[in-house]
């Protein structure tokens, strides 16, 4: 599917083959305070179930699933996700933000780890359906979204290891605000050059719960040091930069922007197929290529114009102030291009610029 086919027509919203709906009689209360992200979650989920042999229909139910603890999403991490958001845009219609892009990374997230692809139609008519369900959520304060987290697992009770023969397919939502707690500022990276996060030939690529469980003790020996995430390096020489925590990296020195290419240890971004793009458009020069801690270093001796930032669903565009590591460090010198950057995307999403590559999917 390519990213003009993603606007749909009137037709198509009308939906011709309706999910089912069981509405729940117990609806959770509604947060009176800041939303943050990822605390609150709605009514209701949308579910499947893979037997084996086929998808079952797809059914939106009230918000209370539970998984056997001897199931293979458990017990052996057989389980892998998504996470797109939900805009209002200023005509007041609700839209999803490239969800075919989110679809087909979802499938291939699932073949590396044997699982049951879900049909690309069926993870965007899952999506349109439960935000419609549950858009009473929206927040209503400047800035805020739906963030959508679809989800596959092994939902087989069995203690061999071995590929799942049963799964299930669901997807939650949390109406969300700003990804980062006090509010948004430049941030400071730890660059890891001891642990790893991912190495060449592994799953560094597929969006699975172990390649964040494998980040979260570098993130916290960070934070104690007063950074706010782990940059992390390739895992063989530990001197090319890799991906920021959840988010990829960009560097402009000069005139051009450099991001780690997509050689198999980083995830295939979204937001950061989105930022090429309309860097390009604007006749910016960006290269996906291997970038050094060395090369940043230089750069910084020499005077050179750096601005760094990273660029992800959950935060879209974060300024980073200052790349820190054993033996060196390197530090932005602007934040003109993110900022007008992060504006351009977020005009996008909102309606307030116009949608030229067809990335936006109505759904009210």
């Amino acid at each position: 599917m390519t990213d003009t086919m993603s606007a749909l027509t009137d037709v198509q919203l009308k939906d011709p083959n309706p999910i089912p709906v069981k509405r729940t009689t117990v609806p959770r209360p509604r947060p009176d305070g800041p939303l943050g992200f990822g605390r609150y979650f709605t009514d209701h989920i949308i579910q499947a179930e893979h037997d084996g042999k086929a998808w079952s229909p797809l059914q939106i139910v009230p918000n209370q699933a539970t998984v056997d603890v001897g199931s293979g999403g458990i017990q052996y991490g057989f389980s892998i996700f998504e996470g797109l958001k939900a805009f209002k845009s200023v005509d007041g219609h609700l839209n999803l933000f490239r969800v075919d892009m989110h679809a087909r990374r979802f499938a291939s997230s699932a073949e590396m780890l044997c699982m049951p692809p879900l049909p690309v139609e069926s993870f965007i008519a899952g999506c349109r359906a439960i935000v419609r369900e549950d858009a009473d959520w929206y927040p209503r304060s400047e800035g805020g979204s739906i963030y959508i987290r679809p989800t596959l697992f092994a939902n087989e009770t069995f203690l061999g290891v071995r590929p799942a023969n049963h799964h299930g397919f669901a997807i939650i939502l949390s109406p969300v605000e700003s990804y980062w707690s006090g509010g948004e500022r430049p941030l400071r990276l730890w660059a890891e050059r001891e642990r790893v996060r991912a190495a060449p030939g592994g799953l560094g690529a597929a969006k699975t719960g172990g390649n964040y469980a494998a980040t979260v003790l570098a993130a916290k020996h960070a934070a104690q040091r007063g950074f706010d995430q782990v940059l992390w390096t390739d895992a063989i020489k530990h001197e090319y930069v890799e991906e920021v925590g959840t988010m990829n990296l960009f560097v402009r020195i000069d005139d051009v922007v450099y991001t780690p290419p997509l050689s198999g240890t980083i995830l295939a971004g979204v937001t950061r197929d989105s930022c090429m793009q309309i860097l390009r458009r604007w006749g910016i020069t960006v290269e996906e290529r291997a970038l050094s801690l060395t090369e940043l270093a230089d750069a910084m001796k020499q005077n050179r114009d750096i601005e760094i930032w990273g660029t992800g669903t959950a935060a879209t565009v974060s300024l980073v102030d200052e790349i820190v590591w054993d033996t060196g460090s390197c530090r932005a010198k602007s934040t003109e291009l993110a900022k007008r950057l992060r504006a351009e995307v977020q005009n996008i999403q909102t309606g307030r610029s116009p949608d030229v590559d067809g990335w936006l999917t109505r759904i009210t």
